[in-house]
C-alpha cells in the first residue's frame, strides 16, 4: 500500500493489513456513530457515507449515495465514533454513487481523537500526511497508515476534490477494537458461533478442496459432480447430500441451492460451503433434524455458478472489489437474467386464448432462437438449464447479495414499459409463504428497527417482495424455473455487503443458518404421490392440476410428483395422453410433511382400441368409416 505526503512522495508501507473493516458497509457502525462538519441535505448526510452504499434512481430524496459536505472548502470532515479505544490502521474511500453527478475526493488528511475536542493529524515526520484519494466515483481506494494509531474517534478531512464536482465520500475504516471489559460497548450485540467450521473466503481451488474434504468425511451421504464448465473452463461443482447419493428415490423430493451467479456476491458461496460442512458434521453427530432432512430429501448445493467472476473479485479482496467487479461472466453476461423470456410467450398465448388447446400453462418450451449457437447465452446458463431439465427439482433458492430481502416470481412486469408492478404468479400465496419462511427465521430481515441497506425498507414487507414489484427483469432464473420446470425458485439476498470481510462470516452464518434449514424443509409442504396405470406401471409426464390454480406440474420419470401447496383442501386431477383423467380431494395440514395423494388411471377406449389394432397389425377401424362417408358425400353431389 502507498501513503502519500503533501508533495505526493510515496511512503511505502509493506505491513500486511491486520485489522478488518469496522463495519460502515455492513451496518455494524450505527448511524449515530457517524458525524460530519456540514451536510448538503439529509439524503446526503453522514449516515449515507458508507462504502458501496447505493443511491436510488432519482436524486434529491432521502437515499442518496454518499455524504456530501454543505460547503466545498478544506474545513470539512467526516467523523466516525468507534465508541471505544480502537487501533486504526487504514481508510478506504469511494466517490458518490449517482447516475447524474460526478463527485469524489482526490486527497485527504486523517485526524484522531480520544475526546472529540483535541485532534491529532497523522504526520509524515513533521508534515501532515495527505493521502491520495479517488480518481473516479466507483473504484475503492485503500490507504494503510505508516503505523497503527490508537484512539476512539477518527476524522477524514478532504483537501482536494474533482474539479467539476463537490466534496462527497463513501468511507470504510479499518480498525481493531482494543480489549476493555469495562467499556459499556465491549462485545455488545456481538454474535458468536459455536459451530466449528472453516470461516474464510475460498478461491476456486480451495473451494474444490473443501468439498473434497466434506465428501471424505461423509462418503455415505455425499457425492461431488459438475454440471458443466465456465467460459474460462472452470468446472461448476455441486455436492449432493442424500442417504443414497447418485440415485433418485421414488417419492423423495429434490431440492437445490445455488449461489454466485453474480461472481462478486460471495456471501452466498461461503454460506453454502458452511452449510455442507455443517450438515456433514451434524449428521455424524446424530442431529435428528439433519438426519431426517438427509434421509427424506435429495439436496444439491452449487456454491459457485460464476467462478470466473468470483476469481476477479477475490483477487482484489473484499474492500476493493467495489459494487460490480466480477458480477458478469467472462463474456460479459449477467447469468441470473440470461434465461429465455418465457413470460411473454405465456402471456401472449393467454391473450390469444391458446391455453390449454394449443399450449399448456406450464413447461413452456424454450424458443428455437435461444437454442442456436449464435444466441447470446453464457455457457454457465446453458449448463444450468441442462441441470434443471435433468433433475426433478421441486424447490430451489439462489443466494444473492447486496440487500436483505427474499424475492419471488414473477420478476418481470406484465405491463409493457412499467419498471415496477405487482405481478403475481398463480401460486402467489405459496410463494409468499416460502419467502416468509426464510425471511422470518433470518436474524435481521424482518427486524423493523434495522437500518435499510440502501434505498428500500423491505422490513415493512416482512423482508419479502414480489420481484417485479421491486424492479422488472426479463429472463430471470426464478421465472424460467417456474415456467419451464416443476421447480419453484426464489432469490435470497442474504446481506447488505456483497463481499464481507472474512471476519464477518461467523456472524453472517448465524444470521442465515436457521433460514437455510427451514427453507429446505419447505420442500415437504403440500402433496406428493405417484401416478400409475391399472397394471401398476408408473406414468411419466402425467399432468397434475389443482382446481383454482392456473399452473400445472408433471410427474417425473418414475411417475412421482410433488406439488407445493399451503394448508387447505384441494381438488386435484391427474391426466395423461391416452388415459382417462382421475380427480380426488387432497387435504394439506399445518404439520410438516407432504400429504400422500396417489392416482391410478386407465387407458381411454380409443387408446385401447389403437393398442389392440396395432398389436395384431390390423388397419385402424375408423378408416373404412371415413371412406364410406366420403363415398356418400360424392353420391349426394352427383345426385345419385
Amino acid at each position: 500500500q502507498r501513503v502519500y505526503s503533501r508533495e505526493k512522495t510515496p511512503i511505502c508501507h509493506s505491513r500486511y493489513l491486520e485489522c478488518p473493516p469496522m463495519g460502515l458497509e455492513t451496518l455494524k457502525i450505527d448511524d449515530f456513530q457517524l458525524h460530519a462538519s456540514s451536510t448538503k441535505r439529509y439524503g446526503l448526510g453522514a449516515h449515507r457515507g458508507r462504502l458501496n452504499i447505493q443511491a436510488g434512481i432519482y436524486e434529491d430524496d432521502l437515499y442518496d449515495g454518499a455524504w456530501c459536505a454543505g460547503r466545498d472548502d478544506p474545513l470539512q470532515w467526516f467523523e466516525v465514533d468507534a465508541r471505544r479505544l480502537t487501533k486504526f490502521t487504514g481508510v478506504v474511500t469511494q466517490g458518490r454513487s449517482s447516475l447524474w453527478s460526478s463527485d469524489w475526493v482526490t486527497s485527504y488528511k486523517v485526524m484522531v481523537s480520544n475526546d472529540s475536542h483535541t485532534w491529532m493529524t497523522l504526520k509524515n515526520g513533521s508534515e501532515d500526511l495527505i493521502f491520495s484519494g479517488n480518481r473516479e466515483k466507483e473504484i475503492p481506494v485503500r490507504n494503510i497508515f505508516p503505523a497503527p494509531v490508537i484512539a476512539r474517534y477518527i476524522r477524514v478531512n478532504p483537501r482536494s476534490w474533482f474539479g467539476s464536482g463537490s466534496i462527497c465520500m463513501r468511507v470504510e475504516i479499518l480498525g481493531c477494537p482494543m480489549p476493555d471489559p469495562n467499556n459499556y460497548y465491549h462485545r455488545r450485540n456481538e454474535v458468536i458461533t459455536t459451530d466449528d467450521l472453516d470461516f474464510k473466503h475460498h478461491g476456486y481451488k480451495e473451494m474444490r478442496q473443501l468439498m473434497k474434504v466434506v465428501n471424505e468425511m461423509c462418503p455415505n451421504i455425499t457425492r461431488i459432480y459438475n454440471i458443466g464448465k465456465s467460459h474460462s473452463g472452470l468446472k461448476l461443482y455441486a455436492i449432493e447430500i442424500s442417504d443414497n447419493p447418485g440415485e433418485h428415490e421414488v417419492g423423495e423430493p429434490e431440492f437445490r441451492y445455488t449461489a454466485g451467479s453474480h461472481g462478486n456476491e460471495v456471501l452466498g458461496r461461503e454460506l453454502l460451503l458452511l452449510l455442507m460442512q455443517f450438515m456433514c458434521l451434524e449428521y455424524l453427530a446424530g442431529n435428528q433434524r439433519i438426519r431426517h432432512l438427509v434421509e427424506e430429501t435429495r439436496i444439491h448445493l452449487l456454491p459457485s455458478v460464476n467462478p470466473d467472476g468470483y476469481e476477479k473479485a477475490f483477487e482484489v479482496g473484499s474492500e476493493l472489489s467495489g459494487w460490480s467487479l466480477g458480477r458478469w461472466s467472462n463474456d460479459g453476461i449477467d447469468i441470473h437474467h440470461n434465461f429465455p423470456d418465457l413470460n411473454s410467450i405465456l402471456w401472449d398465448a393467454e391473450a390469444k386464448k391458446w391455453i390449454p388447446r394449443k399450449m399448456f400453462n406450464h413447461h413452456v418450451p424454450i424458443p428455437a432462437w435461444y437454442l442456436s449457437k449464435n444466441a447470446s447465452v453464457a455457457l454457465e446458463t446453458r449448463a444450468l438449464i441442462a441441470w434443471m431439465e435433468k433433475m426433478p427439482f421441486v424447490l430451489g433458492g439462489n443466494l444473492q447479495g447486496g440487500e436483505l430481502v427474499v424475492t419471488f416470481p414473477y420478476d418481470r412486469t406484465r405491463s409493457q414499459g412499467v419498471t415496477r408492478e405487482q405481478t403475481p404468479t398463480p401460486d402467489d400465496h405459496v410463494f409468499r409463504w416460502l419467502a416468509f419462511s426464510y425471511a422470518s427465521t433470518h436474524r435481521l430481515m424482518t427486524d423493523a428497527n434495522r437500518r435499510v441497506c440502501h434505498t428500500e425498507d423491505f422490513a415493512k414487507e416482512d423482508g419479502t417482495i414480489n420481484g417485479a414489484s421491486w424492479h422488472t427483469a426479463a429472463g430471470s432464473m426464478n421465472d424460467f424455473s417456474y415456467l419451464h420446470t416443476n421447480c419453484f425458485e426464489l432469490s435470497m439476498y442474504v446481506g447488505c455487503d456483497k463481499f464481507p470481510h472474512e471476519s464477518e462470516l461467523p456472524e453472517e452464518w448465524e444470521n442465515n443458518r436457521e433460514s437455510l434449514l427451514v427453507f429446505m424443509e419447505q420442500v415437504h409442504r403440500g402433496i406428493k404421490g405417484v401416478v400409475r396405470d391399472l397394471q401398476g406401471r408408473a406414468i411419466a409426464n402425467a399432468i397434475i392440476s389443482v382446481e383454482g390454480i392456473g399452473h400445472d406440474i408433471r410427474t417425473a420419470a418414475d411417475g412421482d410428483y410433488w406439488r407445493l401447496l399451503n394448508p387447505g383442501e384441494y381438488r386435484v386431477t391427474a391426466r395423461a395422453e391416452g388415459y382417462s383423467l382421475a380427480s380426488k380431494k387432497c387435504e394439506v395440514g399445518y404439520e410438516m410433511g407432504a400429504t400422500r395423494c396417489d392416482f391410478t388411471i386407465g387407458r381411454t377406449n380409443l387408446s385401447r382400441i389403437k393398442e389392440i389394432m396395432e398389436k395384431f397389425n390390423k388397419q385402424p377401424i375408423r378408416l373404412p368409416v371415413r371412406q364410406l362417408q366420403a363415398r356418400r358425400s360424392r353420391e349426394r353431389r352427383l345426385g345419385t
